[in-house]
């Protein structure tokens, strides 16, 4: 009989040993859940926390903000704002916080940003798919959705 605890976990499980059975248990590192069964797949995080930056165009789904009160901006000028944001937040020429209070077209702005925690099914397909993808502390590339162009940064 081959021992499979040698082999290595999905992401997200760590194996641990209960102190009361001896046994071996496994725990998901996102929800602190933890099964006597060895997973076979990567833990889902369930909730995740992030923050944004929206920049809408006049294609967006509601083309205006707490900014603008009627955003005519093209999709190329809102990806070109927002990569140029993103280029200062990298650089550490500023701060994600003080950018998204600024610069985002969406009521998060108040927040810095802050979106607060969230499942994949609470957000946009292609907005929760890279929101859960990132590690904590990653910023996305642009994203685009209905609502506009993002960059996400994962805080949680």
């Amino acid at each position: 009989m081959s021992n499979d605890n040698d082999a290595p976990l999905p992401e997200g499980w760590e194996m641990r040993t209960s102190r009361s059975t001896g046994m071996t248990y496994f725990l998901n590192m996102y929800t602190k859940k933890s099964q006597w069964e060895r997973p076979d797949a990567p833990a889902d995080p369930g909730d995740v926390r992030c923050s944004h930056i929206l920049v809408k165009h006049a294609e967006s789904r509601r083309p205006s903000s707490w900014r603008e009160e009627n955003i005519t901006r093209t999709k190329v000028e809102a990806l070109d704002l927002l990569k140029s944001y993103r280029k200062q937040i990298v650089s550490n020429d500023a701060s994600f916080t003080d950018m998204a209070t600024k610069y985002s077209d969406c009521s998060s702005a108040k927040r810095g940003g802050d979106l607060g925690m969230f499942s994949r099914s609470q957000m946009q397909q292609a907005f929760a798919e890279e929101a859960f993808k990132l590690k904590v502390g990653q910023l996305s590339k642009p994203v685009e959705t209905e609502s506009g162009y993002h960059i996400i940064l994962r805080t949680v």
